[in-house]
């Protein structure tokens, strides 16, 4: 009763004594490996620190984790709010108490100071780490090898290695299998007094070494955590002769203590064992168990002959105070003996005190920064001592070693707070050297000492002062950037920091201006305009830099002087004008306005092209552009050139502005078929086609663009059975209807193309010669066919020749063949006729004609040459003879530099008489590669020399096209009587002549008549 009443009095006294001195301990539970963030705990609700009034303390409550420089903390807490969460270190509970004996608590300490010093108190956390389980049981080898003698008796038992598994209590090892086992042996566990679980092998049949030598299985071991962690090792059994007595420890159990200094080599203890056999079964080998530690292993050595043990490496008890030592002997029989040896490690005094410095106030580079103005009892660190030995030589003290104004006040057995006992002075005393010193208690005892520096901050009282309140300043516009205006200073009565002085400039300061921080140089970073802004009124600051700043202001006054400074400057950068591409020469193109703000003959400016000068102009004053040239979109699109400006200042300034002058569209290109290439190519259809199937594709293009190059197709002729349609948009001609057994043969379709052009539209017309039948027997009698429908009007319906039979086809053919030998025959006996004929007369005619039919125009006089036939009346009773050939027309010129070089070729068949042939050399011919191949059939080259015809425009590349004659629309001689026709608008279009088969009696004449600039008439009319 007096024990209990007396244990009672000591537990209050203790409680006071904590109460007192602002200290308390607290208990938490977490789990190993708990991720980050996690809550565990509440000390304002767990220490009953929510009851104490906020209005009752100077400073909100804190709470600050106290733990020593570079540590890396487990846990973090809420300053304000005292939560304790995890932070995002790893808490791994096998690294924290690795040195710990299995079944042991691992704990986790740190410690946390609550502020302000009203409510002031030093709470010990500690964390019981509970395990987890995140770690696997692992066998100490991934094959084990293990023999067994042959004459074992069933139900024998052999040890297997233990598999190790760093986690305890039910996430430890709970269970192993055997797998495999071809039901030879069997698998049994048994729990060793010290609770670890050892598999055994059963053997459940008996074994015969001369049958079967070595098994090999898989053992199996699994834990009891959740989830279930498990590994496997592959168990090799050797079958081996007899050996049937084992090893047997004198001691079983070995209990022996030995000092941390005890030398290399000592001995521990001798382990005794003795078998009765003799022989290699009675050689003992002793060795440790694979359940030995490894730090025992490298510490201590077993001899395995001797079974001596002795001291492997140096001892450390403050590491490790105790090892347990399981030691197996075996005589290579079945079962070894076992013995275990305790081996307690006792302390002597050689660990010198470590003095642990965690601060509250939060060093800067390892000293502590107080002000002047802190209070009494400010808590700067917690002293924390500690000596690894043990007992009296672990017993540590703590003190400072002269009076200075802080003081160590103890707070748990090991750990002080320093804090402050009187009132610093910044003037007196700026910085502290404080000396800790921390001494144990052994014999003889060692001692430890530490530096903790602390430095006094100074207060800022003083606010800087400027030497001029008011500056004046007078600046030239256009100052370089840059340039320095005034230096500006001012004073402070402070040291140090508070001292140092900032020169700022004010909210109302402009951006033209800057002034140093540290110099106090005012200078203009930008240049003045005195036409923006003549005058500046701003102010400047000077701060300096204590904690708050102190700040003084000065007012600055700023004239700026007047400079010729201004450029012309354009209303924009940029001209972009559009004209159309007809517009006449030194038509107006647009207007270019410039101003100066300058004044006076500063600002009289003077317009200028800087490029371009022989193609444009502009008024100097009123900015008007005007071209000199003719334009064309087709041979450019765009102008781009540059537009000075000069003002009449002393110094003039001048500015620039880029023009782009733009060239509009106009329809003046009409479309161009490409496909079908001419009037004289078919389209073969069988008679089979599905209506609604697109037979034929026209493409035609403009060199135009927008509007003016968008076709529109139409058929506007022939297709009289109305069998095909075109579609208005793509060209495509599609089988309306299906055709009949009386729509086979040749279709004319006329299609017309014709663009959108605004405000007149431009159109182009071709043949498109369908032809439809089973098949193509003769392609030659289909161009005969198609040059005849070309030759019939488009009423006539050319397109329902018959070709219904291929014996038809057949006939025409040979009646062809018949009557083109009867031709030749006829024209060879007529030309011979003709020639022995010939009168004196004719021969003159033909003589002059040579000479003065063909004349070269005059280059210069730009002007399409005509030529008109001009026929005669046929004489009675003379054979003629009409031979079709080419004379090549071609017009090549260079007008001036600002022309490209053109050329036109027109190939126009003329017939000519036979005679008059042989007098001239034979040119080449000139063809379209889509043409006929008319060289080949007329055996043609023209008889006259090639001559030029200039246009009376300039010719331009949109206008280089040849002109496709169809092959009857031939020049040949006309009388007075003949009617001749020109329709075309085509500059360079032939007449069509209406003709009776002659020959030339007289020389042809050239004549030139004038026409309007789009359209020019080339008529060639002789005489007969």
């Amino acid at each position: 009763m007096d024990l209990l009443f007396g244990t009672y009095i000591f537990a209050v006294l203790l409680a006071c004594v904590v109460f007192q001195s602002g200290a308390q301990e607290k208990n938490y539970t977490v789990r190993e490996e708990m991720p980050e963030n996690v809550l565990i705990g509440d000390l304002l609700k767990d220490l009953n620190l929510s009851l104490i009034p906020d209005k009752s303390l100077t400073t909100p409550m804190q709470f600050k984790l106290v733990y020593k420089t570079g540590d890396v903390p487990l846990i973090r807490i809420e300053e304000g709010t005292g939560e304790i969460f995890t932070t995002g270190a790893r808490i791994d509970r096998e690294k924290l108490c690795a040195g710990i004996v299995l079944d042991a608590r691992c704990f986790y300490e740190v410690e946390v100071a609550v502020l302000p010093d009203e409510i002031f108190r030093l709470v010990k956390i500690r964390f019981l780490i509970e395990d987890i389980n995140d770690n696997a049981p692992l066998f100490p080898a991934t094959v084990i090898n293990i023999s067994i003698p042959e004459n074992s008796a069933i139900n024998s038992r052999y040890s297997l290695p233990a598999a190790i598994d760093p986690d305890i209590g039910i996430n430890g090892v709970q269970n192993y299998q055997l797998i495999k086992s071809q039901n030879i042996f069997g698998l049994d566990v048994i729990e060793t007094p010290e609770g670890d679980k050892m598999p055994q092998l059963i053997v459940q049949k008996e074994l015969d070494r001369e049958e079967k030598d070595t098994y090999v299985m898989k053992v199996k071991v699994e834990d009891g955590g959740s989830p279930q962690r498990s590994s496997t090792a592959i168990l090799q059994v050797s079958v081996a002769d007899t050996n049937d007595n084992g090893p047997v420890f004198v001691e079983k159990e070995i209990e022996v203590s030995i000092p941390e200094n005890a030398p290399i080599g000592s001995s521990v203890t001798q382990l005794h064992a003795t078998d009765a056999d003799i022989g290699e079964n009675a050689r003992i080998h002793f060795y440790f168990s694979n359940l030995v530690s490894n730090i025992a292993k490298r510490l201590f050595h077993l001899n395995a002959t001797t079974g001596l043990i002795t001291v492997k490496e140096p001892l450390d008890r403050e590491e490790s105070p105790s090892h347990k030592l399981l030691v197996l002997a075996t005589d290579g029989g079945s079962t070894p003996a076992r013995a275990m040896v305790l081996v307690n490690v006792t302390d002597i005094n050689d660990n010198v005190p470590s003095i642990d410095i965690r601060y509250i106030v939060n060093p800067t580079n390892g000293t502590v920064l107080l002000s002047e103005n802190a209070p009494l009892n400010t808590k700067i660190a917690l002293i924390t001592v500690m000596d690894k030995d043990s007992e009296h030589n672990g017993r540590v003290t703590c003190f400072t070693d002269h009076e200075i104004p802080f003081r160590l006040r103890p707070v748990f057995s090991n750990q002080f707070l320093l804090e402050t006992a009187a009132f610093l002075d910044f003037e007196s005393t700026r910085e502290y050297a404080i000396k800790l010193l921390a001494a144990d208690a052994g014999k003889p005892p060692l001692n430890q000492s530490s530096m903790l520096l602390i430095k006094v901050k100074d207060e800022n009282d003083n606010a800087p002062v400027f030497t001029q309140s008011f500056i004046s300043l007078s600046v030239p516009e256009n100052n370089s950037p840059g340039a320095q205006l005034t230096k500006i200073s001012a004073t402070d009565a402070d040291t140090g920091s508070n001292a140092e002085i900032n020169y700022l400039l004010g909210f109302d300061a402009p951006p033209e201006f800057d002034l140093d921080r540290r110099t106090g140089i005012l200078t203009a970073v930008k240049k003045l305009d005195r036409e923006n802004q003549e005058k500046y009124y701003f102010t400047v600051l000077a701060q300096d830099n204590g904690i708050p700043p102190l700040m003084s202001n000065a007012t600055v006054f700023v004239t700026v002087l007047d400079q010729n400074d201004n450029s012309p400057l354009f209303t924009h950068n940029e001209y972009n004008f559009y004209v159309p591409e007809n517009l006449p020469k030194h038509g107006t193109v647009g207007l270019i306005t410039v101003t100066d703000l300058d004044y006076g003959e500063n600002s009289a400016v003077t317009l200028s092209i800087v490029d371009m000068k022989d193609q444009f102009t502009i008024d100097p004053q009123t900015g008007v552009i005007r071209p000199n040239i003719s334009f064309d979109r087709e041979q450019q699109e765009s102008y781009t050139f540059y537009v000075k400006a000069e003002d009449g200042g002393r110094v003039s300034r001048t500015s620039t502005a880029k023009v782009t002058i733009n060239v509009v569209d106009v329809n003046d290109n009409k479309p161009i078929f490409i496909d079908p290439p001419s009037n004289y190519s078919f389209e073969w259809v069988p008679p089979s086609t599905t209506p609604g199937t697109v037979i034929f594709k026209v493409v035609a293009i403009d060199d135009d663009i927008g509007m003016n190059a968008e076709i529109r197709y139409s058929i506007v002729g022939g297709n009289t059975k109305g069998l095909f349609m075109i579609e208005q948009v793509s060209g495509n001609i599609t089988l309306k209807e299906k055709c009949l057994f009386p729509d086979l043969g040749l279709h004319k379709v006329i299609v017309k193309a014709m663009d959108l052009g605004q405000p007149d539209s431009l159109f182009n017309v071709i043949n498109v010669n369908i032809f439809v039948n089973e098949s193509v027997p003769n392609a030659t009698l289909i161009y005969e066919l198609v040059r005849k429908s070309i030759d019939s009007p488009a009423t006539q319906s050319p397109e329902t020749t018959n070709s219904s039979t291929p014996t038809t086809d057949y006939v025409k053919i040979v009646v062809a063949i018949v009557a083109g030998t009867i031709t030749v025959v006829l024209v060879i006996f007529i030309t011979a006729v003709v020639r022995c004929r010939q009168s004196p007369h004719l021969k003159a005619s033909q003589k002059n004609k040579q000479n003065s039919e063909w004349v070269t125009p005059n280059p210069e006089n730009r002007q399409m040459i005509m030529m008109k036939k001009k026929k005669k009346k046929k004489k009675k009773n003379v054979p003629q003879n009409l031979l079709l050939n080419f004379v090549t027309i071609e017009e090549a010129k260079s007008d001036d530099a600002d022309n490209d070089r053109h050329s036109v070729t027109l190939d126009l068949p003329i017939e000519l008489e036979e005679q008059t042939m042989g007098k001239y050399h034979w040119s080449t011919t000139t063809f379209k590669p889509d043409s006929p191949d008319l060289a080949r059939h007329y055996k043609s080259a023209s008889p006259q020399p090639a001559f030029q015809i200039q246009p009376e425009t300039p010719l331009n590349s949109k206008h280089h096209i040849i002109q496709e004659l169809p092959l009857d629309n031939t020049f040949v001689g006309c009388d007075s009587i003949s009617k001749c026709s020109s329709s075309s608008s085509d500059p360079y279009s032939v007449s069509e002549c209406s003709y009776s088969v002659t020959t030339f009696k007289t020389p042809v004449s050239v004549h030139a008549r004038m026409t309007d600039s789009r359209t020019s008439t080339i008529e060639i009319c002789t005489e007969i």
